[in-house]
C-alpha cells in the first residue's frame, strides 16, 4: 500500500494547490463584476455617506488581497461567513441546498452509470450490428442537444402533454423520500441522457481495445462465448478508464446542474447560486464555486486512486 499512499498524498497536494489557484481565480473574477456592490444593494437613493459606511461594514474599504487573505483564512478555519441578502450564515444556507443537488445527482448517476455501463457492454459484444449503430446514434443525439433544450421538451412531453410529471420540483427536507424521487425525475432524466454517452462510448471502447488481447483469443480458442468473455475477462481489464470517465461524469452531475436546476426550479446550489448572482450576494456566490470546485477536485482524485486499485501497472508508466 506504500506507493498507494506516496500516490494519494502526491494527488492531494496537487488538488490543494489547484484548490488555491482556483480560490484566486473567484476572487479574482467577483472583483472585476462591473458594477459597485454596495450601490447595488443599497439603491441609486443611496447617499455618497451610506456608501461609505456600508463599504465599511462590509470589508471593501480594505485593499483586494488583504480581503483575499482574509476570505482564504476563514475559509481555511470553516467560516464561510454571512449572506449580504438574507443575513444569514451561509454554510447554513448552503447545507439544505447542497444536500438537494447531491440527491439529485446521486438520482441521476442510479439510472445514468449502469445504463451506459450495461449499452457499452451490448454494444461491444454486437458490435457493427444495427443495435450498436442504433444506440451510438441515440445516445450521440442526446448529447448534441443543450442542456435545457432537453429539459423543455420533456417538461413538454411528460408534463404539459401527458401530466405524468412536474414541470417545477417543489422539494424540502420534510419531502418523502419516494414523494422526492418521483418529483425530481424529469432533471435526472435529463442529466442522464446528457452524461450517458461519454461512459456508454467509453465502456464500448475499452472493451474492443481489448478483444485483440492475446489472453481473449485464448479465451476464444478455448470456446467460452462472446458474453462471457466480455464480462469475465475484458471488463475487469477494462475498469480504468471506465472508471475515469465515470468520475468525471459524475463531478459534472455535481458541477453541470446550474442550467437544469434553473429550467425546473429545483432548489439546489446551482439555483441559489444563480439567486445570488442576480442579488449580488457575493460571499454565498463565492462560497457555491468554491464548493463546486472542492467537488470536482476531490472526484477526480477518487478516480486516480480506484483507477490505479484496479490497475496497478497504472503506478508505474512506462
Amino acid at each position: 500500500m506504500g506507493p498507494i499512499l506516496k500516490m494519494v498524498a502526491q494527488r492531494l497536494a496537487l488538488g490543494l494547490l489547484t484548490l488555491f489557484v482556483v480560490s484566486l481565480i473567484i476572487f479574482l473574477s467577483v472583483e472585476m463584476l462591473p458594477g459597485d456592490i454596495t450601490e447595488a444593494i443599497l439603491g441609486q437613493g443611496a447617499t455618497p455617506e451610506t456608501v461609505a459606511a456600508f463599504r465599511r461594514e462590509l470589508g471593501l474599504d480594505v485593499p483586494a488581497h488583504l480581503r483575499y487573505l482574509a476570505w482564504l483564512g476563514d475559509i481555511a478555519q470553516g467560516d464561510l461567513g454571512r449572506s449580504l441578502a438574507s443575513k444569514r450564515d451561509i454554510a447554513e444556507l448552503i447545507g439544505v441546498r447542497l444536500n438537494n443537488t447531491l440527491f439529485l445527482a446521486g438520482l441521476a448517476a442510479a439510472i445514468a452509470v449502469p445504463l451506459a455501463v450495461t449499452l457499452g457492454l451490448l454494444a461491444a459484444l454486437y458490435r457493427n450490428s444495427w443495435f450498436d449503430r442504433g444506440i451510438n446514434l441515440v445516445t450521440l443525439s442526446s448529447i448534441s442537444f443543450p442542456e435545457f433544450f432537453i429539459a423543455y421538451a420533456l417538461i413538454f412531453l411528460f408534463a404539459v402533454t401527458w401530466d405524468w410529471f412536474p414541470s417545477i420540483v417543489n422539494v424540502t427536507p420534510d419531502t418523502p423520500f419516494w414523494e422526492r424521487v418521483y418529483r425530481c425525475i424529469l432533471p435526472a432524466v435529463t442529466l442522464t441522457l446528457v452524461t450517458t454517452a461519454h461512459m456508454m462510448r467509453m465502456t464500448r471502447a475499452a472493451i474492443i481495445n481489448l478483444m485483440a488481447s492475446p489472453y481473449i483469443e485464448m479465451a476464444r480458442l478455448k470456446g467460452l462465448s462472446s458474453s462471457r468473455i466480455i464480462v469475465r475477462h475484458a471488463l475487469p481489464n477494462a475498469l480504468s478508464p471506465i472508471i475515469n470517465v465515470i468520475a468525471i461524469n459524475l463531478a459534472y452531475l455535481v458541477v453541470g446542474v446550474v442550467l437544469v436546476e434553473v429550467v425546473f426550479v429545483y432548489p439546489g446550489l446551482g439555483q441559489l447560486m444563480i439567486d445570488s448572482v442576480s442579488k449580488r450576494d457575493i460571499p454565498v456566490v463565492q462560497a457555491a464555486c468554491l464548493i463546486f470546485a472542492v467537488t470536482y477536485i476531490l472526484l477526480n482524485l477518487l478516480a486516480d486512486i480506484l483507477s490505479i486499485l484496479s490497475n496497478p501497472r497504472l503506478l508505474h508508466p512506462r
